[in-house]
């Protein structure tokens, strides 16, 4: 599912260049959950905005799904997240301005399904929000905001899943319901998961642990 060869991200600046990655290597299999630790500026939120196809690599290859990242432009970049990824971030971002219902449903109305709320409503369903659909982000609790995002993500039935931190905005009891929940549709779509965390614990439920320190994958 994801086969990365030295991959590198350098940023130029006006001091000299950051390196950010230095050159990973790794190898996920379909099905496989993988979760990835390392300190702050570490290059972890780097290296999954790179799998996302939202960065550009410096150097290396990413292949993703048998695709090669590097020869897709923006928009066919975009297409393809779309098609392949579902996406869940720390902060949620959920649009304000629309409803549970509504922000489920825009990946979905993105791809052309004509029954994207009835879809909506089902992943809503599926993450015990079926009596939120009509509610906006404000108001709903930081856990069914994270709900909506997950049953955002699952919608589009995605072949790989990545977290950024997502426990990172909750409490710890509802950060574990949240995890329990992802675990538990991750196990049954057998969607690949790679999940950011700086939660060692929770990085261990994942059935293989990667660490990254200064852009290298160290253990």
């Amino acid at each position: 599912m994801i086969w990365l060869r030295d991959v590198q991200l350098t940023i130029p600046v006006r001091s000299g260049p950051v390196n950010i990655l230095r050159g990973i290597d790794l190898a996920v299999a379909a099905g496989d959950s993988i979760g990835i630790v390392g300190p702050s500026g570490s290059g972890k939120t780097s290296l999954l905005m790179l799998i996302a196809g939202l960065e550009r690599a410096t150097g290396g290859s990413i292949q993703v799904a048998g695709q090669e990242l590097a020869v897709l432009d923006e928009d066919a970049r975009a297409k393809f997240r779309l098609a392949t990824l579902g996406i869940v971030f720390q902060s949620f971002h959920l649009i304000p301005s629309m409803t549970a219902l509504q922000n489920v449903a825009v990946p979905l109305e993105l791809a052309g399904r004509p029954d994207a709320n009835a879809l909506a409503a089902a992943a809503l369903e599926r993450v015990g929000l079926a009596h939120r659909l009509t509610h906006r982000p404000s108001e709903l609790s930081g856990g069914e905001q994270q709900r909506v995002a997950l049953a955002r993500a699952f919608a589009p039935t995605p072949r790989l899943l990545l977290a950024d931190e997502p426990t990172g905005n909750l409490d710890a009891a509802t950060g574990r319901l949240v995890m329990d929940l992802l675990f538990a549709l991750c196990a049954a779509s057998g969607v690949t998961l790679l999940l950011i965390t700086h939660d060692p614990a929770l990085a261990a439920r994942c059935a293989r642990t990667v660490t990254i320190s200064n852009g290298r994958i160290v253990a």
